[in-house]
């Protein structure tokens, strides 16, 4: 039996705001976009190629966890250099290419599974991407390494760009 993780709620303060963030700068697909009675407002939205989604909302019956509070969500991506510039081109504060070493973040990338990129929303709600294999011959469901703990912003001063969020392998 398959068990699948097809939804991820994501506490927002204005979800316009935040809608546009994850459509526009990150490219995340709108799926829906509902409103229930003038009272709340549903907003789902799905990564490229993922078969999970957020979703963002605000009113009756929204779950009120604290805007900023998700932590560690991860997208997985075959290259992590070209997935950075994409956000940095799109207007999103994202740390430089980093990885783990000796327990703990360094500049650059990595090997396969060991190349990171941070970043938060307009919230801070804290996302990573992970490059994961992407070349000829290389096992897309390769061995994941569980690759390091929560690291405090060791992406320089940006605002936004990592804020709060866990370190790799902890999403």
């Amino acid at each position: 039996m398959e068990w699948k993780l097809e939804l991820v709620p994501v506490p927002v303060t204005d979800v316009e705001r935040a809608k546009r963030f994850y459509s526009e700068q990150l490219g995340f697909a709108v799926d829906h976009d509902v409103s229930v009675g003038g009272r709340a407002r549903i907003v789902q939205l799905t990564p490229p190629g993922s078969e999970c989604s957020i979703v963002i909302g605000a009113g009756a019956g929204v779950a009120e966890v604290p805007p900023g509070s998700v932590q560690g969500l991860q997208l997985v991506v075959s290259d992590i250099a070209a997935a950075r510039a994409q956000l940095v081109e799109r207007g999103v504060a994202a740390s430089p290419v980093l990885h783990v070493e000796d327990g703990a973040l360094a500049d650059g990338p990595g090997g396969v599974w060991n190349s990171f990129v941070y970043f938060a929303d307009p919230d801070g709600n804290g996302w990573s991407l992970q490059e994961g294999p992407g070349g000829e011959g290389e096992e897309p469901n390769g061995d994941r390494e569980n690759l390091g703990g929560e690291q405090e912003n060791p992406g320089g001063e940006q605002e936004g760009a990592t804020g709060g969020r866990e370190g790799p392998g902890g999403g």
